[in-house]
């Protein structure tokens, strides 16, 4: 990773995206920084909405591309030591299996903890 800063968006009512995100603070390099999408930020700018935000991980690289998902999360851990371990997940093969069940956990997370703020029971699909 050069120098180049990038952003990490957030839930943080989410314990364990806390839980994540405090480790990642501890272990990057200081070019990671990171922005709870539920804290008011007057300079915002655009960006993808609430709920796109609270869907999937969402990283705004220094160049202002955004990264979704799984490729966030192996962007974000590349700003520590530790960045080596995740990047196999962005393999071919690997990949598709990983970004299934992340997407299939972050589906999971998303529903059980934001249907019923929307209006709508987790059973509907």
């Amino acid at each position: 990773m050069g120098s180049q800063c990038d952003t990490l968006f957030y839930d943080g009512s989410c314990p364990l995206c806390t839980k994540e995100i405090a480790t990642l603070r501890k272990l990057q390099r200081g070019s990671l920084m990171f922005v709870d999408i539920h804290q008011p930020d007057p300079d915002a700018g655009e960006r993808p909405s609430q709920e796109q935000l609270l869907r999937r991980l969402h990283l705004q690289t220094g160049s202002g591309d955004w990264v979704i998902g799984l490729r966030a999360n192996v962007r974000a851990w590349s700003h520590t030591r530790f960045g080596v371990l995740f990047k196999p997940l962005l393999w071919p093969g690997i990949y598709t299996v990983a970004s299934r069940i992340y997407a299939a956990w972050a589906d999971r997370r998303y529903d059980r903890k934001y249907q019923c703020a929307i209006g709508q029971s987790p059973d509907q699909s």
